[in-house]
């Protein structure tokens, strides 16, 4: 005589509704986490588009400046403003420029204090 499915345990039966449910679930969890994935994808790909279009921007803002910089810097256009301003400047003569010597930390004290003074390494003044 075969059991009877009053007999059976309620644990048996309730086994493929669980399974079931449970494969639903891990479905739908992949689900929803594949399209929050995708969606991340989407937005990091706009930010890197913002910013290397902001990239641009600033690295042609940069080349423009550096191009005014130069153009500031020349001697023609300072020469073109202090006529402009009327500013009674001129070149400095060759006794008014001092040259500085860069000592390395390896010198000694006695050169070092004969460089400062404006003699070359030998002691004696020009000898540079």
């Amino acid at each position: 005589m075969s059991k009877n499915r009053k007999n059976q345990s309620a644990a048996i039966r309730f086994a493929p509704a669980l399974k079931a449910v449970l494969l639903c679930a891990f479905l739908g969890g992949s689900s929803i986490g594949y399209v929050w994935q995708k969606n991340q994808l989407i937005d990091l790909g706009r930010r890197i588009k913002e910013r290397e279009a902001r990239l641009g921007q600033l690295r042609e803002a940069n080349l423009k400046l550096s191009k005014q910089l130069a153009t500031l810097r020349s001697p023609a256009y300072l020469e073109r403003r202090l006529k402009e301003l009327n500013l009674p400047l001129t070149l400095p003569a060759q006794g008014q420029i001092l040259r500085l010597v860069e000592t390395s930390a390896g010198d000694g004290p006695a050169e070092r204090d004969s460089m400062l003074a404006g003699r070359g390494p030998g002691g004696s003044p020009g000898a540079r």
